[in-house]
């Protein structure tokens, strides 16, 4: 190291933290293929379907039923004809709620990437851009959330109980609590 000087001798270091390998691969290396660089295909086709993509885990996971899992295991809930129509509107106001809002994002998204291509943004309007997109992306977790609440209201303790058995929850699903309890 003698006559290098203190840059190489940080450098040898760092390589040397690093298990002397040479850096990674970026793992976003394959993602510059798609349309829509921030968006995988699976991602945009999500989007425009109106998927849930995990945006109502919190309410599912705490028993609050899903119009579209209701409808699957609709027989085995034993639903009534009054309960499938009331979870068949409701799925379909959710869906295409979802649809509409998921292809604000997906056009939102497919902007901001043609922008950063033309190498044409400025700070301000990605400010801009990615609040707006955080506005949807927030209108569409409250629709499936939404969703899950009116479906709650639809069946019986007893479905309730039945689905988050069937959907596999168990006794893993928090006992329901009155309102304002906090479980201290």
């Amino acid at each position: 190291m003698r006559g290098r000087g203190p840059l190489a001798a940080a450098a040898l270091l760092a390589w040397a933290s690093m298990g002397g390998a040479a850096p990674a691969v970026s793992p976003h290396a394959g993602d510059a293929r798609g349309t829509i660089k921030a968006l995988s295909e699976a991602e945009v086709r999500d989007y425009l379907a109106g998927s849930g993509m995990g945006f109502a885990k919190a309410a599912e996971l705490n028993r609050y039923p899903g119009p579209r899992h209701v409808l699957e295991l609709a027989d085995r809930l034993a639903l009534s004809p009054e309960q499938r129509e009331h979870t068949e509107r409701l799925f379909a106001s959710m869906r295409a709620e979802a649809v509409r809002l998921g292809e604000g994002i997906v056009a939102q998204e497919r902007e901001l990437d043609a922008r950063f291509a033309a190498g044409a943004i400025s700070a301000a309007e990605v400010g801009r851009r990615t609040a707006a997109l955080g506005s949807l992306l927030g209108r569409l977790r409250a629709t499936h959330l939404r969703a899950h609440l009116a479906q709650r209201d639809i069946l019986t303790a007893e479905q309730r109980r039945q689905y988050d058995a069937l959907r596999g929850y168990g006794q893993a699903a928090p006992a329901t609590r009155p309102p304002g309890h906090h479980g201290h």
